[in-house]
């Protein structure tokens, strides 16, 4: 555990040592308002913060390859990855702590979005478990978008062919849930199949949260396709460290 509490901190100092972090914050809550009020947010007269997370999944999609892409791409173009594997950590405890501290500046950056919920509030008198649950799923899904990125980011040493891999894969698993892709594959595909396809979505199980609903079965899919690609990112570099 102290190796992976030495790399959590190391990298999450990391952020907030170049201006790096703070422009994604500032980009990140720059769209994360604008988005909702361009859609006609006060004209819609509902207290909620529906098209806020309508909004979410899409911004993920773009923002958080763009803070995963240098986690082990940098450390392998700059030599670095070797010293820090010559340290007393294991592959896991090193990968573990670099995602766990990405997630840590995500969920940051999550928090800094308090004004939306406060400008509901003001404006009405909203429920506060749809929003709850909807910060909550909105950060699992962070953490797997987040895993996608680090799987992607130890693929390769360079940080734009990262960053172009990991937004298309998130965008696939995001859209595949949608309606409009859903209906189109309808047409070809049985609807076990398409059933399987829709669960397998970041949208299938993030809708739900946004209801308010907290499902055993969308809590253990997001916790799932984290490990999953934690684990497959794990597997990535103890290749490249016996190469």
């Amino acid at each position: 555990m102290t190796g992976f509490w030495t790399v959590c901190k190391r990298e999450l100092k990391g952020y907030f040592a170049t201006p790096v972090a703070y422009v994604f914050l500032i980009i990140f809550l720059f769209f994360a308002g604008y988005l909702p009020f361009k859609e006609r947010f006060f004209e819609a007269r509902q207290a909620d913060l529906r098209l806020f997370f309508q909004w979410l999944p899409i911004l993920f999609v773009f923002m958080i390859p763009s803070t995963t892409m240098r986690l082990w791409s940098e450390e392998r173009k700059s030599g670095s990855i070797e010293l820090l594997f010559s340290l007393p950590i294991t592959t896991s405890q090193a990968v573990l702590g670099k995602f766990v501290a990405a997630w840590f500046f995500i969920g940051i950056a999550l928090l800094l979005t308090f004004p939306m919920p406060i400008t509901v509030f003001y404006l009405g008198h909203p429920d506060l478990g749809p929003i709850l649950t909807g910060y909550l799923g909105g950060f699992l899904m962070a953490g797997g978008y987040l895993a996608i990125g680090c799987f992607f980011s130890a693929l390769t040493k360079n940080q734009v062919i990262s960053f172009i891999l990991a937004v298309v894969a998130c965008a696939v698993i995001f859209s595949i849930g949608l309606p409009t892709t859903l209906d189109y594959l309808s047409g070809f595909l049985p609807k076990a199949i398409l059933g399987a396809i829709e669960n397998l979505s970041f949208q299938t199980h993030f809708e739900s949260m946004q209801k308010g609903i907290v499902a055993f079965k969308d809590i253990s899919y997001f916790i799932l396709m984290i490990v999953g690609w934690v684990w497959a990112c794990c597997i990535i570099l103890e290749e490249r460290k016996a190469a």
